[in-house]
């Protein structure tokens, strides 16, 4: 995979949106030591480029009526040709999973979902999931507590040094 040529105001750039998304373009240019215009300029280029994929609002579970999230890991039959389209098709139209995952090891699939309580949780699990005929195990982990929670990537990596500012 190659990654884009990205320098220390790129890099900064994404730090800040990442966590501060709804930002005008004039509080984020000040923010990196721009001009408003060069920076829509390279904010432009980062969307285009596929670096930015899509902004969000991120709501609080609880505060929208979920309050129970489970992380569910799921094994299909393994006769034949694996259902891994259809079962794919079919969280899909689930609005309780926000996060699908195919996985390697013990397990096939790993589902992130919210519902409202146990009772929700149940009719989730016995009315869709375990309805599938190719789900053969399904293993459910109630979350307690988000020790940790974040939608920003660690950008580290890149090797770019960035001046930081107070932000």
């Amino acid at each position: 995979m190659k990654i884009p040529d990205l320098d220390a105001i790129d890099h900064r750039i994404l730090e800040i949106l990442q966590r501060e998304g709804r930002l005008s373009n004039q509080e984020l240019a000040d923010r990196v030591a721009l001009s408003p215009a060069p920076c829509l300029r390279r904010v432009r280029a980062l969307e285009k480029a596929g670096v930015i994929r899509q902004y969000a609002a991120l709501l609080e579970p609880r505060k929208v009526g979920l309050g129970m999230t489970a992380l569910i890991t799921v094994k299909l039959e393994k006769r034949g040709n694996m259902p891994g389209e259809e079962f794919a098709k079919a969280v899909r139209g689930w609005p309780e999973v926000v996060g699908c995952y195919s996985m390697t090891g013990d397990t096939d699939y790993l589902l992130w979902t919210f519902v409202e309580d146990l009772d929700h949780y149940t009719r989730f699990l016995t009315g869709r999931l375990l309805k599938l005929a190719y789900v053969v195990d399904v293993k459910s982990n109630i979350v307690l507590a988000a020790v940790k929670n974040t939608t920003a990537l660690p950008l580290n990596h890149l090797g770019l040094e960035t001046r930081r500012r107070k932000t």
